[in-house]
């Protein structure tokens, strides 16, 4: 059983930054075997992908949404997925998962994950 925890959420101002942590807990599973997605649960709309990241980090994804402000990257010797998140909008505004798979199509699609993180709050707003 892999085990994620999040961290990193919380209140910023539209235009600011935040960074958020998506980390490998005790667990038998090295997070390296797997692609780490992060996904958003926003109030009113289903959960939807964000961005992911392939288990070597040599291959990303994101949503159209955030392409070009966010940056998803990873620390395989921390076992550590991170996802930058720069020139926040109101509409960025939810609750953030990270989960793993062992492959994720291009999609980001839920489906997909085998793993999840119990997410992180993050709101915009001035």
């Amino acid at each position: 059983q892999l085990q994620l925890v999040e961290s990193g959420g919380g209140l910023v101002q539209p235009g600011g930054s935040l960074r958020l942590a998506c980390a490998r807990s005790a667990s038998n599973f090295p997070l390296d075997y797997f692609a780490v997605g992060w996904f958003r649960l926003a109030p009113g709309k289903e959960r939807e992908g964000v961005s992911y990241i392939s288990a070597t980090g040599g291959y990303t994804m994101y949503a159209d949404s955030v392409k070009g402000r966010f940056t998803i990257s990873r620390d395989n010797a921390k076992k550590t997925v991170y996802l930058q998140m720069n020139s926040l909008k109101p509409e960025d505004t939810g609750i953030y998962f990270c989960a793993a798979a062992v492959s994720f199509s291009d999609y980001i699609r839920e489906d997909e994950a085998d793993y999840w993180g119990q997410g992180t709050q993050v709101t915009v707003s001035s």
